[in-house]
């Protein structure tokens, strides 16, 4: 038995914590400072998930952050990282405070950002953070794959794809998680996964874009019979900008036909807020109409990399070569409409 600490009690980092308990693990669920609301709820029903609308297995303890104490942070064999790209910061500093070298650290949230004008993952911000406080040997991993965090909860067979430049790393965190629904692959190329993993969410919105993106001149209910060969179209041209943009930001090009490339491009597609988002935008709203209007409340991490990442690209990348991308950015950066160029 392990004990496996998950930070952010939000859809994934709690649907996570259902094959860690099934695997007989000590599991703690921790929410962050703001999901106070969300742990009572819990508690109040008994491991029952209100967001999820699903129920956790009895034996994982649900706990505020307040409440994440010396002796749940004493002895941590893995600590996993649940909360939004917003909070890397937080957690950073929260984590240098009782953090020491024999606990490895999983990274669910994905993203990139700009550090010092280079593009980084959200594991290298992490690192960096860690060591700014004097932490220099963090293990940092993470997760990437077609893995919704709905059907995880429910246990529906799902892949994912652990990356550390240490495999061993990674093989040994996947002992003690991966069960008979929930199997796991390995990688070293960090920064291949990490891009994938971030871009496909902006890759998302266009392809939820694609019943609108169908024709200029057809009615709109033939459009929806008949969008699925420009959601195709789209796909192929995203999982090639993906492979371009690995290679260029110094990642594996197969990262990009792998788990966390097309399989989570495919799934995320398939249905989520991005691609919600996206479906918004093909019917002719603007970014910021849309989010008021349809989705205020509601986190689209597409956009977040947007606006993070979309000054630099806009600025240094040739729009020939990252065609979509830079659809979606201009889109969402400059509130403009959404337009591809066929």
């Amino acid at each position: 038995m392990k004990k496996i600490v998950i930070i952010g009690a939000g859809a994934m980092g709690s649907a996570f914590a259902v094959p860690c308990a099934d695997n007989s693990n000590q599991v703690f669920l921790v929410g962050s400072f703001l999901e106070d609301k969300v742990i009572e709820e819990i508690n109040n029903l008994n491991n029952f998930h209100p967001i999820l609308k699903s129920q956790l297995p009895k034996n994982i303890k649900v706990l505020k952050f307040s409440e994440f104490n010396d002796e749940v942070k004493d002895n941590i064999d893995l600590l996993v990282i649940g909360v939004s790209s917003k909070g890397i910061d937080w957690i950073g500093d929260e984590i240098s405070k009782f953090y020491n070298d024999k606990t490895d650290i999983l990274l669910l949230t994905k993203g990139l950002t700009i550090i010092e004008n280079k593009f980084e993952t959200l594991a290298e911000k992490l690192d960096n953070i860690l060591k700014e406080r004097g932490i220099i040997d963090a293990k940092i991993s993470a997760v990437a794959g077609p893995c919704l965090a709905n059907g995880l909860v429910n246990r529906i067979n799902s892949s994912v794809v652990l990356v550390n430049q240490n495999i061993n790393v990674v093989k040994k965190i996947g002992s003690i998680i991966s069960t008979n629904y929930y199997s796991i692959e390995y990688s070293d190329d960090v920064i291949g996964v990490e891009v994938c993993a971030a871009t496909k969410n902006i890759y998302s919105i266009l392809i939820g874009a694609s019943e609108g993106l169908s024709s200029k001149l057809l009615d709109s209910e033939t459009k929806k019979k008949y969008f699925l060969n420009t959601a195709a179209s789209l796909v192929y041209k995203a999982v090639a900008e993906m492979k371009s943009l690995t290679r260029k930001l110094n990642g594996k090009e197969e990262s990009a036909y792998g788990l966390a490339g097309l399989g989570d491009l495919y799934v995320s597609s398939a249905g989520g807020r991005n691609s919600k988002m996206g479906y918004y935008l093909g019917q002719g709203h603007l970014f910021k109409e849309a989010k008021e209007k349809f989705m205020k409340d509601v986190t689209v991490e597409g956009a977040d990399l947007a606006y993070e990442i979309g000054p630099k690209v806009l600025n240094e990348f040739e729009e020939k070569e990252f065609p979509l991308l830079f659809s979606v950015i201009k889109c969402i950066c400059n509130n403009q409409k959404l337009e591809i160029n066929w």
